[in-house]
């Protein structure tokens, strides 16, 4: 039996925050370089219904049947996400990056996102002035989460008014996490070639890396 290959399958999905990310947003830079990349497209960019989003992410993913995912998602993108692992952990996502996340607490939604460690690897990416979430809150949810956590510094709303067109950061995590699949994916096929397993297709499990750390 021949296992597809995993990084061969591994999309990008763009989970885009309030009002959607304009052309000089660093989300549609880093769509512009990833082939096969998909954005997800909200019913109405103005309003915050977390759950109403969450679902929009999911209805995405399960249209394009066969595909694994890795997500880049900003701001209020972040808490759709978010209650999206609690509501639908069976969906094929790799792991998440969680940029400028939008505080839950304006929204009233606190108490609809995971206490808990996602289903999937995260890096967690916040700023020391976003007017949005403070850092000790992008930190404490960060913890909660077990999402590896990067400080850029003062870096605003990570957004295009903050200066953010190219954001390399983005673009390297997504390198990475091709490369973690397919070290996975080469490691699970030399071991069905030594005859270590019955010929079914597998993923050595994913590591879970201690909150806060960054590597």
């Amino acid at each position: 039996m021949t296992c597809a290959s995993n990084n061969e399958r591994l999309r990008l999905l763009v989970v885009p925050g309030l009002h959607d990310s304009g052309p000089a947003h660093w989300q549609t830079w880093l769509e512009s370089l990833h082939r096969g990349a998909l954005r997800v497209r909200q019913d109405d960019w103005a309003r915050g219904d977390v759950e109403r989003w969450a679902r929009r992410v999911a209805a995405t993913i399960e249209s394009q049947h066969g595909a694994r995912w890795v997500v880049a998602a900003h701001s209020f993108g972040c808490l759709a996400i978010a209650r999206l692992a609690q509501l639908h952990p069976e969906l094929p996502i790799e792991a998440a990056l969680l940029v400028a996340p939008a505080a839950p607490e304006r929204f009233g939604i606190a108490g609809l996102l995971p206490q808990a460690p996602l289903p999937f690897q995260t890096t967690l990416v916040a700023s020391q002035n976003d007017p949005w979430l403070s850092a000790p809150e992008a930190a404490r949810w960060a913890g909660l989460w077990h999402s590896r956590f990067v400080d850029l510094g003062r870096a605003g709303h990570i957004n295009a008014d903050s200066g953010f067109g190219p954001l390399p950061l983005a673009h390297r995590w997504v390198h990475g996490v091709r490369q973690r699949a397919r070290r996975q994916h080469q490691g699970a096929a030399a071991h069905q070639h030594a005859g270590g397993d019955d010929g079914r297709c597998f993923a050595p499990p994913r590591p879970r890396p201690a909150a806060g750390a960054y590597r």
